[in-house]
């Protein structure tokens, strides 16, 4: 039997004595790498942590004190001892362990957390609740060294110095440069000045300073002021004090005894407190230490090797990200004003390469996206083309700036929004499922959504050329196939995408079509006519109807059905056209392409055509697509539309694969298939 097979709960941690506590900690390294390797998820962080979760578990009564892990992408320790241990190998898969804390999920998760720079803030609140409830248990808020460059940490620092509530903060920092002998000897004195009989003498001698009379109150303040100097000089913990929270550290986050003593002292004090330690991210593994970068959001991997599962394999499909990364680098090339904004993610949104070759255009900001869109509306005023480059879920952090910092004053600041849609393992926190609705109803903002990955490359290229406020959202994943990177064609420079027109995929014309694959794959060499003509030409062949008789032919009507999809989804429509196509029914797909603008003309016309329709987006339903084709309609007085909209309703995203959460939210090929069914049978009825 393991040590960690005896753990339940805190109770059951603490009957183990403090010298097994390393094989512990070798025990949930061990496991967390067993698990990880098959199933992906968030390593180096969760690995660094474990003798620091450990501490805080023997130390605290967790759920009683409340334990508030920032982000929360390094709590897979914290699960394994709360009792998670054996659903632990359903981590991030449907229905299974979520990859961070969840209130739902075990009382010992104090909040449900996927975003960074909050600990401080929440920690904080249930504090003054706890406070105001007459409960005296403890409130711990465990922050990385990343998520302090967020403005919201020291938003909560301000408010929590000042209102003097009984809050520990725990830095764990993992990257700031701190010289041996100066750990060594803060390690020292914050294990000793935090003591539980000097911070007593501490306070009593400071109230007998203050009741001296005449000069008691000026001899205390000279005091306090010589105390924190002191402290100032042996370690980092200046700004800390600025807001009046009592600092001890950096010690060793890796040393259990010393961090078992210091949080039994400061588990005394009754005030700010903030605790600086210092960890190795991939602690234990090798792999992970190495290159804690690949291995902080990582696939399955052979743990020998610490390669992927697909090490050596090359796909020859891009993703969405690679090419945007390659197509912001060439067009830069010959745009000397285009400048990349990124907040924390020069990997994870493909901009590795432009830093690299144009270093002095790249930005990152750190994990700051407020700061990161005003900073890049200041750059567009002064005429540069910035491409800001955030996650879809992240991008949300930043509406304020987006709305009364780019929009207002029209700047042309580009929004690449990576992982629009759907994104998968990491659940509710980080589908980017709300973006055309926080988006489309703000003046003066475009917003794009490609069908695959070519499209995305010429809608960069509209970007940049494009006068104003423009958003490209895009999904997580490969692309489907359209283009190789290594062309150097494929960016249809001399061919961009024109502004608020669509196109016509597939019409209801009994002419010979061409394959899926024919479509996907179609290159962009190839001479093309203009999206006007293509227009043009496909309405005025499709044949005319009386406005005022839409139903008169109730049987013609009935076979026919207009899908109207946005972004990615367009694959799933091109695979509904098929099925429908041999169920006798006879579809007209377009690609949007355009979720503001809409393509007013195009929809009009095929409306009074073909009144059976459907929308389809990635992306909730409220506010989304399918209500921008409901309003354009109803502004029109488009009469007679039966309309079917699919996507996303009203409520959060589990985690689980993409495909499998497609299928469970109706946002795939059958679901199109299922909503045409449904309106030829009532037309038919």
């Amino acid at each position: 039997m393991t040590l960690l097979s005896t753990i339940k709960n805190g109770i059951d941690l603490k009957k183990i004595p403090r010298e097994q506590l390393p094989a512990l900690a070798r025990e949930i390294r061990e496991r967390i790498i067993a698990v990880v390797s098959k199933r992906g998820g968030h390593l180096a962080s969760s690995l660094g942590v474990v003798e620091l979760t450990l501490a805080i578990h023997y130390v605290f009564d967790i759920p009683g004190d409340s334990l508030v892990w920032d982000v929360g992408h390094q709590a897979y320790a914290h699960k394994l001892l709360t009792g998670r241990d054996a659903h632990f190998d359903t981590l991030r898969t449907y229905k299974g362990i979520s990859g961070f804390t969840k209130r739902s999920e075990s009382p010992c998760d104090a909040f449900t957390v996927g975003h960074s720079s909050t600990s401080i803030s929440a920690g904080l609140g249930i504090a003054v609740g706890k406070k105001l409830k007459k409960n005296r248990s403890k409130v711990i808020s465990v922050i990385g060294d990343g998520s302090m460059t967020a403005g919201l940490a020291y938003e909560g620092l301000n408010q929590a110095g000042d209102s003097d509530s009984d809050l520990i903060v725990i830095l764990n920092d993992n990257d700031m440069s701190i010289s041996p002998n100066v750990g060594a000897l803060s390690s020292f004195l914050s294990r000793t000045l935090s003591a539980n009989y000097l911070q007593n003498m501490k306070k009593d001698f400071g109230s007998f300073l203050k009741k001296l009379p005449g000069i008691g109150y000026d001899i205390y303040q000279f005091a306090k002021k010589s105390e924190n100097s002191f402290k100032t000089f042996v370690t980092p913990g200046m700004l800390f004090e600025a807001f009046d929270f009592d600092y001890f550290g950096p010690i060793n986050g890796h040393r259990l005894n010393h961090l078992i003593d210091i949080m039994e002292n400061i588990k005394m004090l009754e005030e700010p407190v903030l605790l600086h330690v210092t960890t190795t991210k991939g602690k234990g593994y090798s792999p992970a230490e190495k290159n804690p970068v690949y291995f902080h959001g990582v696939g399955a991997f052979d743990v020998t090797t610490g390669n992927g599962n697909s090490s050596g394999k090359k796909n020859p499909v891009p993703t969405y990200t690679e090419i945007f990364g390659k197509t912001i680098t060439k067009l830069a090339e010959k745009n000397e004003h285009i400048v990349a904004v990124t907040a924390a993610m020069p990997e994870g949104t493909g901009l590795i390469g432009f830093s690299k070759k144009f270093p002095d255009r790249f930005f990152d900001v750190g994990i700051a996206e407020q700061h990161a869109v005003t900073f890049a509306a200041g750059m567009a005023s002064q005429g540069m083309k910035p491409v800001v480059a955030i996650y879809s879920t992240f991008m949300q952090r930043a509406y304020d700036q987006i709305l009364h910092d780019v929009c207002i004053d029209s700047h042309h600041v580009v929004f690449a929004l990576d992982r629009g849609g759907i994104v998968g393992e990491d659940g509710p926190t980080h589908h980017g499922l709300f973006d055309f609705a926080f988006l489309r109803n703000i003046p003066n903002m475009t917003i794009m959504a490609p069908k695959d990955e070519q499209e995305l490359a010429a809608m960069l290229v509209a970007a940049i050329q494009h006068n104003g406020p423009i958003a490209v959202r895009y999904p997580r994943g490969k692309g489907v196939g359209a283009v190789s990177p290594d062309s150097p064609d494929y960016l249809l420079i001399d061919n961009p995408i024109k502004i608020g027109k669509a196109e016509i995929i597939h019409k209801r014309s009994t002419t010979t079509r061409k394959t899926n694959a024919e479509i996907v794959t179609q290159k962009v060499t190839a001479p093309r006519k203009t999206d006007t003509e293509i227009v043009s030409q496909e309405v005025t062949s499709l044949e005319k109807t009386s406005d005022n008789k839409l139903f008169s032919n109730a049987a013609e009507t009935g076979k026919n059905i207009l899908i109207i999809a946005a972004g990615r989804t367009v694959q799933e429509g091109i695979k509904a056209v098929e099925e429908l196509e041999k169920m006798g029914i006879s579809p007209t797909l377009v690609n949007a392409r355009f979720i503001k603008p809409l393509d007013a003309e195009l929809i009009l016309e095929l409306a009074k055509e073909i009144p059976l329709i459907i929308t389809v987006e990635e992306h909730v339903l409220d506010g989304g697509f399918g209500s921008a084709v409901l309003e354009l309609l109803a502004d029109n007085d488009a009469t007679g539309c039966r309309v079917k909209r699919i996507g996303v309703k009203n409520r959060f995203v589990e985690h689980g694969s993409q495909d499998i959460l497609r299928s469970e939210y109706e946002v795939d090929a059958r679901a199109i298939v299922r909503a045409a069914k449904q309106l030829t049978e009532q037309i038919a009825l």
